[in-house]
C-alpha cells in the first residue's frame, strides 16, 4: 500500500529542494563570470567581514589547538559525545596539525619569522583577508553547513537516486543520489562538493569507497576558475576548447579511477563498519523508477518536518566546519605552498615527465615538466609557472592538466583531510599522481588535434 503524504510534506520536498537547487547548482552570470548563489553570498559577505575575517580565523585556531590540547587529558565519557567532544575530541596527530595552523597563522598575522611562512604567496594565499582562501572558507561554510540541508534533508538526493543508479552505477561505481552531488561540485564548486559527499558519509548513505570517488572524482574545479586559470595562462580565446577538453578527460578519469588502487582497495562499507544493504538501490514491486524515488523523497521530507532542528544543527555543522577543517587547510596547504614556493621539491618530482612529454611532442617539454607536480600544492601555480612559456599548445597543455589533476592541497585535498572522509595524504597524492599520468596523453592527443 502506498503511503499517502501531507500537502505540508509536498511543500518541504518541492519548495525546500527548489530553493537547493538554485543556492548550490544554478549558475548566474555576475560581473566576476558565472558563479552559483551560495557563492555569491559567501563574496557579499565576505567583503562586509573583510576588515577583520583573518583576526577571527587567529581566534578559532587558537580555540581549536587549545581545546583540542585540553582533551588529549580529559577522559572521554561512555555516554553520547558531546558538542565539546566533537569539535575538540580528535588524535595527537590532528592536535598537532591544529597547533601548526596557530604557528603559521601567527606569522602571517603579526609578519614574524622566516619570509617562506609570512610571505604572500604561502600563508599570504590562505589568510589574505581580502582574497585569502581560509579566510573566505569561513564565510562559504557558514552557509553551506546552514544551507546544505535544502540539498540533503528534503528528497532531493533520493528522488533523482532511483532514476539515475542505472547510469551511476555501472559507469562511476557510485549510488544514483551522487548525481546531484557531482552537478553541485561541476556547477558550483569543488569544496560543496566534498562538504556533501562528507556529509552523505556521515549520514551513511555513502560507503567509504563511494564517498572517497566522489570526493577525489567530481569535486571539480568550477567554471569561474577555470577562466580564471586559462586568463592567467594566457589562452582566453581557447577557453571552449579548453572547458571540452576537461571535461572528456574528466569523465574518462571518472571511469577508470574507482577500478583501480587506491580507491579500489576503500573499505566497501559504511562510516561505522557495518554492511550496505544489498537491495540499498532496489525499486520496490509497485512502483517504477519515478514513483519509487517519488516515495523515497516525500519518506525523507517528512521525517525532517521539524525545521527548528535542522537550523540548530546546521550551526552545529558550522562549527564543526570551522573548528575541524580550516585549521588542517591551514596547516596542510601552507607546508605545501611553502615547498612549491621556496624549495625545487615540486620541480624535481617533475623531472621525469621531461622525456614522456618529449615523447608526446609537446613543445618546451622541459618547461612543461615543472609544472606536472606543483599543482598538488596549489590549482593556480601550475599556469602561473606556465605563463611565460612560448607555445599556445603548451600553454593549452598545460592548463588542461592542471584543472583535470583535481586534488590541490590548498583547496580540496586540504578539505578531504579536514573531514571524516577515508583518504590520507598518501591517498590523495597518489589520487593526484594517477590522474596526471592518464591525462597527460589524453590531453596531449587533443592538443595535437587543436594546434
Amino acid at each position: 500500500m502506498k503511503t499517502k503524504f501531507s500537502s505540508y510534506t509536498w511543500f518541504l520536498f518541492i519548495a525546500l529542494s527548489a530553493l537547493g537547487v538554485f543556492l548550490f547548482i544554478t549558475p548566474i552570470g555576475t560581473e566576476d563570470g558565472i558563479k552559483v548563489p551560495i557563492a555569491i553570498l559567501a563574496n557579499f559577505l565576505a567583503g562586509k567581514v573583510e576588515p577583520f575575517i583573518h583576526w577571527f580565523a587567529f581566534i578559532v585556531f587558537i580555540i581549536a589547538a587549545v581545546g583540542s590540547v585540553v582533551m588529549q587529558f580529559i577522559p572521554q565519557k561512555k555516554e553520547q559525545r558531546t558538542l565539546a567532544d566533537s569539535l575538540f575530541r580528535v588524535n595527537w596527530f590532528w592536535t598537532i596539525m591544529r597547533v601548526l595552523a596557530v604557528i603559521f597563522a601567527s606569522m602571517y598575522v603579526f609578519q614574524i619569522g622566516p619570509e617562506s611562512l609570512t610571505s604572500d604567496v604561502t600563508t599570504g594565499v590562505l589568510l589574505d583577508p581580502a582574497s585569502g582562501l581560509v579566510t573566505f572558507m569561513f564565510v562559504l561554510f557558514l552557509f553551506a553547513g546552514l544551507l546544505l540541508p535544502l540539498l540533503t534533508d528534503f528528497g532531493l538526493l533520493e528522488f533523482f537516486g532511483s532514476m539515475m543508479v542505472k547510469i551511476m552505477r555501472p559507469l562511476f561505481k557510485i549510488p544514483g543520489r551522487s548525481a546531484i552531488d557531482c552537478l553541485a561540485s561541476w556547477v558550483g564548486d569543488g569544496t560543496i562538493g566534498v562538504l556533501l559527499t562528507s556529509k552523505q558519509y556521515e549520514e551513511k548513505n555513502y560507503t567509504g569507497r563511494e564517498a572517497a570517488t566522489i570526493a577525489t572524482t567530481f569535486s571539480v574545479v568550477s567554471i569561474t576558475f577555470c577562466l580564471v586559470v586559462v586568463e592567467t595562462i594566457g589562452i582566453g580565446d581557447y577557453f571552449i576548447e579548453f572547458y571540452a577538453s576537461v571535461i572528456i578527460c574528466g569523465l574518462i578519469l571518472a571511469f577508470i579511477m574507482p577500478r583501480i588502487y587506491p580507491l579500489k582497495q576503500k573499505a566497501d562499507t559504511l562510516i561505522d563498519g557495518s554492511q550496505v544493504p544489498a537491495n540499498r538501490e532496489d525499486v520496490q514491486n509497485g512502483y517504477n523508477v519515478f514513483s519509487f524515488g517519488l516515495h523515497n523523497a516525500l519518506s525523507k521530507a517528512d521525517s525532517n518536518r521539524n525545521l527548528g532542528k535542522m537550523i540548530k544543527n546546521g550551526f552545529i555543522n558550522v562549527l564543526e566546519m570551522w573548528f575541524a577543517v580550516t585549521p588542517i587547510i591551514m596547516a596542510f596547504a601552507t607546508i605545501a605552498l611553502v615547498l612549491a614556493e621556496f624549495t625545487s621539491f615540486f620541480r624535481i618530482l617533475g623531472m621525469p615527465f621531461e622525456p614522456i612529454l618529449a615523447l608526446l611532442q609537446i613543445p618546451e617539454a622541459g618547461e612543461a615538466a615543472q609544472t606536472m607536480i606543483v599543482g598538488f600544492a596549489d590549482m593556480l601555480l601550475p599556469s602561473v609557472l606556465g605563463a611565460g612559456i612560448e607555445s599556445e599548445m603548451t600553454r593549452f597543455f598545460i592548463a588542461t592538466v592542471s584543472v583535470t589533476q583535481l586534488i590541490y592541497m590548498s583547496e580540496v585535498g586540504g578539505l578531504i583531510l579536514g573531514t571524516k572522509l577515508p583518504l590520507k595524504i598518501w591517498d590523495l597524492f597518489i589520487i593526484f599522481l594517477i590522474r596526471t599520468i592518464i591525462s597527460i596523453p589524453i590531453i596531449a592527443a587533443i592538443a595535437h588535434l587543436l594546434f
